[in-house]
């Protein structure tokens, strides 16, 4: 480790000596006071790695020397503390490690040389499915279902963590990865022998999961990245970056009654999606910190990936220290955080001076109304008392789109004509159901689920007690949930389970059918299980656009559940509120949610709970010894996990029979030979989209359809469709994932006008030219005819989780590249990774404004081996015209050149391994 800058020092507490790179020493020679927090904790990560190689002196001197305004134009190599794993992300991370076992055995290497170098650590909570709700042994008859379902994924990930060193796995129903890391996994400072002493440096991670920036409300810098890029710092490589711009965002005053950490972060989120801070760090800043709990600022830097930052970060400071010490960390532990945070210029007081910013927004606390957030986008907040108007605006296309119901069509054919658009936005069909045996009225905007889950919130106790509390006072009036809600409760840990028992609100929320249905993501990543028959059954007899309300951070079409076309985000009293209001038809600011036992009528405000009980509770019931006890023996798991099979030695034994994990084809007739980035000829039209397309449109998590490629893949291998679990769960096996690429039954391909699902045109030659036929089947008979494919988009392409799979199907259907107006941070990175090209319009260009209509034939040329900035489109439609067209190549770094000749990150990593021979 070279010190060109004479960095090194010593920081001695608690009677043992640390060495660590001081800030301070380095200030001396530049002018530091000035630097955002997440600047500082770049530059030790910087001086700490320099190695003549990966990091020069001149990567140090430039971000000491950072310009606030200047756009980001200069690499720099990041190296993460530790990489953080969920078992949906970090299954497929699991396999390609075990994959590249045998291909750099096949490659001259050792198996032993694919080893996680630094700690590394998957929590197992995105399996469990609300299959059974409302009753008090649903979290038992679920995690039973989980267990059955996912036997071989769990016998695979047991043997992962007998087999890789510094590789640890919490087991299941323990709760959600990023509660977990909050509440135990993180150090926040770093103690580790690092060349044969003792050094003390600052926790950094990458995640496998977007919502890794939950972490940074302690002070963590951390942030999600795809399975390959975590695959790689696991690896020992370091992450290529650009020095980013930082946007401070100010916080003054105090949350104002009735107003939660949840109606604060919709706030946020809205105020820097209109800012526009993708590729930066956003870090809060002000006297309204101090009003602020640690389990606030949580909730505000969970969700960065939908304010679109990188990260949202918070200092350290007295509050982080008071929730470290809550949470039982270890005293020596806690000692050493506030002691390095102080001497290294990390520490934040109330008066502290603040940075220099590349911009800077500002927010009073006391403005934060109750709100929530959707139909279908987390950035599209919406205060409570708009949510009857929001709901009828959103509504309003579907009705139009909604197929003749109830013999309207045999009446119109009669007429010779269609129904008046007037007259079918003002009918409300109402489909009645049976449940409890009696007879109800199910509309648009019936709410069908209702579900207190996600990290976002789950993580919060004032917002869980909050959430009881009112459904206490509901129940006290004779308050229910409505009979058609599927309502759940998935809290983020068994601490949450705990401080919600002694406070003797569990009860109250189960009278209102919150009965706990298991620690997991559930609902908000698409595992909300089904609607109860008569719900399903009501929904489909007239095509109803029923609605989700849930305490998550992702609402994107047909993620929460295919049946349920509107979804909002809430804080968790909101959604009991809406349980028992039935409906999103409301304003619940001036309407009765229902009535009480005599028939009078209940308002929220006379069942919201005040800010002073909310505290008091909160006082009274949550202490380090609930988390010391939960978290005492975290890795063992129950009896379930200690009775699962598993596999031994260094490689794995694969099972060619399993649909679950299989080796994938990604190192097939791999060489030592680095190839080089060609120009690309004769390519086919895919798929053409146009804004926000997600990573669940690209590759979903949830529902695989009985009659799609996966399902009929699962069927001939023997799989009833009852036993095929989630396309999530089967991310270890290649065979179904890229059959359900582009496959969300909610994606539009404008190649045929629209319409939802995933199929295109295939502008192929032979028998079905010019068919529909689902993506899948289309890129095969390319892939036969040896013709290479890419896919056009339109504004934020990949936005969303940061979901690997929707860059490894994509290169397994055969797409070479990408070309959209803008590419969400992580999704690019992800393309890049798995040696798939991105490239970007040119500024006010798109498909549809140069006549782009998906049965063209591209050329691109003038990449140069990746040398150059720019490159030509050229389309050519059948009647032999052209569209000619340049597009900026976005491979944005020299690494990411290297890493795209090589054919991805991982080939990369096995070529330097197996070049060791170590």
């Amino acid at each position: 480790m070279a010190d060109s800058f004479a960095t090194r020092a010593r920081l001695d507490v608690g009677g043992k000596s640390f060495s660590y790179c001081s800030l301070p020493r380095l200030g001396e020679r530049f002018d530091l006071a000035r630097l955002p927090y997440s600047m500082k904790i770049l530059l030790e990560n910087l001086l700490r790695h320099e190695d003549g190689v990966s990091v020069l002196p001149a990567h140090i001197e430039a971000v000491a020397g950072w310009d606030p305004k200047a756009e980001p134009d200069t690499e720099i190599a990041f190296m993460p503390a530790r990489v953080l794993l969920q078992d949906f992300t970090g299954v497929p991370c699991v396999v390609d490690l075990a994959a590249m076992r045998d291909a750099v055995a096949k490659l001259g290497g050792k198996p032993s040389q694919i080893n996680p170098q630094i700690p590394s650590e998957l929590v197992i909570d995105h399996s469990v499915q609300v299959d059974v709700f409302g009753r008090p042994d649903a979290v038992d008859i679920n995690s039973r279902i989980e267990f059955k379902r996912n036997q071989e994924r769990y016998s695979f990930l047991r043997w992962g963590q007998k087999a890789f060193e510094d590789f640890k796995v919490v087991p299941p129903s323990t709760g959600i990865v990023h509660q977990v890391n909050l509440e135990h996994l993180a150090r926040v400072v770093m103690a580790r022998e690092v060349d044969g002493e003792l050094m003390a440096f600052p926790d950094t991670v990458f995640g496998t999961d977007s919502h890794t920036t939950m972490i940074n409300g302690i002070g963590v810098l951390g942030w999600g990245v795809g399975g390959i890029e975590a695959e790689a710092a696991m690896l020992g490589q370091p992450s290529s970056m650009l020095i980013p711009q930082v946007v401070g965002f100010r916080l003054t005053g105090k949350l104002p009654e009735g107003a939660t950490g949840t109606d604060l972060v919709l706030t946020v989120t809205q105020m820097l999606r209109a800012l526009g801070v993708v590729g930066k760090f956003v870090e809060f800043f002000g006297d309204g910190l101090q009003h602020l709990s640690l389990a606030d600022r949580a909730t505000i830097a969970n969700m960065a990936p939908e304010y679109g930052a990188t990260c949202g970060i918070f200092p350290v400071d007295a509050e982080a220290i008071r929730y470290l010490r809550l949470s039982g960390r270890d005293e020596a532990q806690i000692a050493l955080v506030e002691a390095y945070a102080k001497a290294q210029g990390l520490w934040h007081e109330p008066d502290s001076p603040h940075a220099q910013y590349s911009a800077t927004l500002e927010l009073d606390l006391a403005d934060v109304k109750p709100s929530l957030a959707g139909p279908k986008r987390p950035q599209d907040r919406v205060l409570l008392e708009k949510m009857g108007d929001n709901f009828r605006t959103h509504v309003q296309p579907l009705i139009a789109n909604r197929a003749p119901r109830n013999g309207e069509a045999a009446r119109m054919d009669a007429e010779g004509g269609s129904q008046p658009q007037a007259e079918r936005l003002a009918a409300k069909p109402v489909s009645m159901i049976r449940l409890e045996d009696r007879e109800h009225p199910l509309a648009d905007g019936s709410v069908v689920i209702a579900a207190i889950t996600s990290c976002t919130n789950t993580s919060n106790p004032a917002v869980m007690l909050g959430a009881g509390l009112l459904a206490r006072n509901a129940a006290a009036r004779g308050l229910k949930a409505a009979p058609w809600v599927k309502t759940s409760l998935a809290p983020g840990s068994l601490v949450v389970t705990d401080y919600l028992q002694k406070a003797g609100v569990l009860q109250d929320l189960e009278k209102l059918g919150f009965f706990l249905v298991g620690y997991g993501c559930t609902t908000c990543i698409g595992n909300s299980g089904p609607l109860p028959q008569a719900v399903s059954q009501g929904i489909a007899e007239n095509d109803l656009a029923v609605a989700a309300v849930l305490s998550g951070n992702r609402n994107f079409e047909g993620r929460v559940h295919p049946e349920v076309k509107m979804n909002y985000l809430a804080s968790p009293p909101l959604v009991v509120a809406f349980a028992i209001a039935g409906t999103v038809d409301i304003d619940l600011t001036t309407q009765p949610l229902g009535k009480d036992r005599d028939g009078k009528d209940v308002y929220l405000r006379d069942i919201w709970p005040s800010n002073k009980e909310i505290g008091d509770l909160i006082a009274a019931t949550v202490g380090p010894e609930m988390f010391a006890q939960n978290y005492a023996d975290v890795f063992k798991g129950d009896a379930r996990w200690a009775q699962i099979d598993s596999p031994e030695g260094e490689s794995y034994a694969w099972d060619e029979a399993s649909t679950y994990i299989k080796n994938p084809p990604y190192f097939e007739g791999m060489t030592m030979e680095v190839g080089r980035i060609e120009d690309l000829r004769g390519a086919r039209v895919l798929g053409l989209f146009g804004d926000s397309i997600t990573t669940d449109h690209i590759s979903p998590a949830g529902n695989i359809k009985k009659d799609s490629p996966a399902g009929r893949f699962l069927q001939s291998r023997g799989v009833q469709p009852a036993d095929f679990n989630s396309y999530g769960s089967r991310r270890g096996n290649d065979d179904v994932m890229v059959r359900g690429t582009f496959a969300n039954i909610r994606i539009k391909n404008l190649m045929l006008g629209g319409e939802e699902g995933g199929n295109t045109l295939f502008h192929g030659s032979g028998p079905n030219a010019g068919s529909k036929m689902s993506i899948y089947d289309a890129a095969m008979e390319y892939k036969a005819q040896g013709t290479p494919l890419v896919v056009f988009a339109g504004k934020e392409y990949g936005t969303g989780s940061s979901r690997d799979w929707a860059a490894k199907g994509t290169l397994l259907l055969g797409v070479k590249a990408v070309v959209a107006e803008s590419f969400e941070r992580i999704h690019r990175s992800n393309l890049v990774g798995m040696g798939v090209l991105p490239l970007q319009f040119k500024d006010g260009e798109n498909a549809r404004t140069l006549g782009l209509d998906g049965s063209e034939t591209i050329d691109i040329s003038g990449l140069q081996d990746g040398d150059s900035r720019t490159a030509t489109v050229v389309a050519r439609k059948a009647d032999g015209s052209e569209t000619r067209f340049d597009v900026r190549v976005l491979l944005l770094t020299p690494k990411e050149v290297e890493y795209f000749r090589n054919g991805g990150i991982l080939h990369y990593v096995l070529r330097q391994l197996a070049a060791k021979k170590a």
